[in-house]
């Protein structure tokens, strides 16, 4: 086993395998990034406190404080123990096994295709182009995951999440009182499921979708764009259910006193600049009338407790700043 105490600002370069890295920071920053490369390199830029200690031992690298355990690790509260911070950025083979911690540092993970986990206490996380699964847990830190292709878990007491432009095959999200803001662009059926108390939920689908939904909130309004769903409820609880497209996908939203909001999102362009989902000007198709599957009895109707319905604008925007 090879092992470094570092003190101060330094740069290592590792030559022997990385399968696995271990990282667990109190308070500044670490950045992961995955590469083509087959060696793995640290740079730690700044260092305030305790050392830090890396370790490589049988393709597993570790930068962590020796009085920070990853087992328990979400319980550390030891407030005399935060007195301590650094900047580390790691770039690893892409198809290592990732699994960082923090307390109040700030988290960076990108080009990481092997499995990821992430452990926070009260700082914020940001994935970006990662395709492995993913595993988040934290207290009251953020999690924003961009252009995501695996699954992707999030339990939280009070985090947010933020998910732009998603293609994993799931996403699955439970917090108590932090708010959640999903934006689908899948390439397959996706299962979505989130779970909050008091949190706000925000979802925005592909136009024209392909899932079956389910979306519940016992006290809160409720927004609707899609024609093809069903609100239910004027008083109390409110529903939005129904089928878009084939319904190969799953969407359950559940919420106790939090609102929650369907969007649509905008039909894509192709490379000339039209929608891709247009037909040719002179088409049968161009030419046929509007009102497709999904057209029909559906309630576009945001509707709250003592609220009249009122109608959502076709594009699914909202008075609220959700997107």
């Amino acid at each position: 086993m090879s092992e470094w105490s570092v003190t101060e600002p330094r740069k290592l370069t590792f030559d022997e395998p990385v399968s696995d890295l271990h990282v667990r920071l109190v308070n500044g920053t670490v950045n992961v990034v995955g590469t083509d490369e087959g060696s793995a390199r640290l740079e730690i830029s700044e260092i305030e406190g305790p050392p830090l200690v890396v370790t490589q031992q049988g393709g597993v690298l570790t930068v962590a404080y020796e009085d920070l355990p990853w087992k328990g690790f979400l319980k550390w509260l030891d407030r005399k123990g935060w007195r301590r911070s650094a900047v580390v950025s790691l770039a690893v083979p892409a198809g290592t096994r990732v699994e960082v911690g923090v307390v109040g540092a700030a988290a960076v993970i990108s080009g990481i295709q092997g499995p990821s986990v992430v452990k926070g206490v009260t700082g914020d996380t940001t994935l970006v182009g990662l395709s492995g699964p993913v595993r988040a847990d934290t207290v009251s830190g953020s999690l924003e995951a961009q252009d995501v292709t695996g699954d992707l878990r999030f339990n939280s007491v009070s985090g947010d999440l933020t998910v732009v432009e998603g293609s994993g095959p799931s996403v699955r999200a439970d917090s108590v009182s932090g708010s959640m803001i999903v934006d689908l662009d899948p390439d397959g059926p996706t299962d979505v499921r989130l779970t909050s108390v008091s949190g706000e939920i925000a979802i925005r689908l592909p136009y024209p979708a392909d899932t079956e939904v389910e979306a519940n909130t016992a006290s809160g309004s409720v927004s609707n764009a899609f024609d093809g769903l069903r609100v239910h409820g004027q008083w109390g609880a409110h529903k939005i259910t129904g089928r878009l497209g084939a319904g190969t996908g799953k969407l359950r939203a559940t919420t106790v006193s939090g609102s929650i909001a369907l969007l649509r999102r905008p039909a894509g362009e192709d490379e000339h600049g039209a929608p891709r989902d247009t037909p040719p000007a002179g088409s049968s198709a161009a030419a046929a009338p509007a009102g497709g599957p999904e057209s029909g009895s559906g309630d576009n109707s945001v509707s709250g407790p003592g609220d009249a319905p009122t109608t959502v604008p076709a594009d699914g925007t909202t008075d609220k700043k959700v997107l």
